[in-house]
């Protein structure tokens, strides 16, 4: 396959055998993106777990310091004045029946959903549909809360949802990469202070055994182990 020449490019500025710091990876990686539009800052983290265990399913959500720089849609499944609650912190979308209608003829148009408790009932026969994609509420992440007002504005500050895959890997996003070197750093080492206080205690051996940060269209550059014990 023939290389374009902005992936030449790339190839002749960044040594992908060099372990970084984070500000360097975010550095470089900002420095020759030169797609027209804003990428984003995307992380991958592999982790020494088997996630085919229960009590090692490494799972969370983290408020990044510095938002994700990305619109965020949400859907509340609510009833009567909580409805009302959930539109007036900023949701999207919010309402009981009318919504569940729409969902069951196949509408996901939404980043997150977020439900009270006593809509589970319903909401979980739906689960068909919001599971594949990632959308069916969990008490865990804070999305089937009674707070419905507070659920939403964290979602909307740039609250995110991460859970290991089969592979051991958590991939997720941290920013744009039109945002400040140093704020992208300090999201980075928000969600790596998340993923290190969660390690299962039946993990054994090393927990973290590696880490690579990219941009949507640009290379993965590894992250030096030092970075990994950040606080």
């Amino acid at each position: 396959m023939k290389k374009s020449k902005r992936i030449n490019s790339l190839t002749k500025t960044i040594d992908k055998s060099k372990e970084y710091s984070l500000i360097e990876a975010i550095k470089i990686l900002k420095e020759n993106s030169k797609v027209k539009f804003v990428e984003s800052l995307d992380c991958a983290i592999r982790l020494g777990v088997d996630p085919r265990h229960a009590d090692q399913m490494v799972r969370g959500t983290v408020s990044l310091p510095n938002g994700t720089g990305k619109s965020v849609k949400v859907l509340v499944i609510a009833k009567g004045a909580k409805a009302q609650e959930a539109l007036d912190a900023g949701a999207d979308f919010a309402g009981f029946d009318e919504y569940l209608e729409k969902i069951k003829g196949g509408w996901t148009d939404v980043d997150v959903v977020v439900a009270t408790p006593d809509s589970m009932g319903e909401l979980g026969k739906l689960g068909k549909i919001l599971g594949p994609k990632g959308l069916m509420p969990n008490p865990k992440s804070g999305t089937v809360t009674m707070d419905v007002a507070k659920a939403v504005k964290e979602v909307k500050a740039g609250k995110i949802e991460f859970r290991v895959e089969k592979t051991g890997i958590v991939h997720t996003t941290l920013g744009k990469l039109n945002f400040e070197a140093e704020k992208l750093e300090e999201n980075a080492k928000a969600f790596l202070n998340t993923i290190i206080k969660l390690k299962p205690a039946s993990a054994k051996g090393q927990y973290v055994k590696s880490l690579f940060l990219s941009s949507t269209m640009g290379p993965g550059l590894k992250i030096s182990k030092d970075e990994i014990s950040v606080s």
